[in-house]
């Protein structure tokens, strides 16, 4: 009687330590949201990042802005093992956790207030030539509409913003 006691315990724990080992590969689907003025200096529009996937190297970053008046206007795609291509050399992501932390890192970081850029370009600035669309930047100098940066590695930075005339999400800065 007492083996059969010992042989069920067995089982259990054997069988929970499969399931913790499988907890592991569970799919991870972070959300955050923000909801700032872009498509209008007054109206709020809805900034939403996921983290989806099980592992690093399938993962992604999806990036979606829906308006004020809930139609989606912009949606981009990131993938992890990209993001993450940039940064092995100089951070310590070598274990699929310290990965998976840094994935968890940046989409909390990707709504940080730095990042919403009120207006998208000042009276100052000028174009250079990292500004893709030169009539576009004028655009938006002139409208004085908001503009919200991310990155898509290490080195590359994505400046976007509404544009009004075109009625469609551009990207107007794109750079280091």
């Amino acid at each position: 009687m007492k083996g059969s006691h010992f042989s069920l315990l067995f089982l259990v724990l054997v069988f929970a330590a499969c399931q913790l080992k499988d907890e592991k590969k569970v799919a991870v689907n972070i959300e955050k949201i923000a909801l700032q003025a872009f498509t209008d200096t007054v109206q709020l529009d809805t900034f939403k990042i996921v983290l989806k996937g099980t592992e690093s190297k399938n993962m992604s970053l999806l990036f979606i802005i829906t308006s004020h008046k809930g139609v989606q206007i912009y949606k981009k795609e990131i993938k992890a093992e990209e993001l993450l291509k940039s940064y092995l050399a100089s951070a310590d992501l070598k274990k699929e956790d310290e990965k998976i932390k840094f994935l968890n890192d940046e989409v909390n970081f990707f709504f940080e207030q730095e990042h919403f850029l009120i207006p998208a370009i000042t009276e100052q600035e000028k174009p250079d030539n990292n500004t893709p669309d030169k009539a576009f930047y004028e655009e938006l100098k002139a409208s004085k509409l908001n503009g919200f940066d991310y990155r898509l590695g290490k080195d590359t930075k994505v400046y976007i913003a509404w544009s009004a005339k075109e009625q469609k999400v551009k990207i107007y800065y794109k750079c280091c």
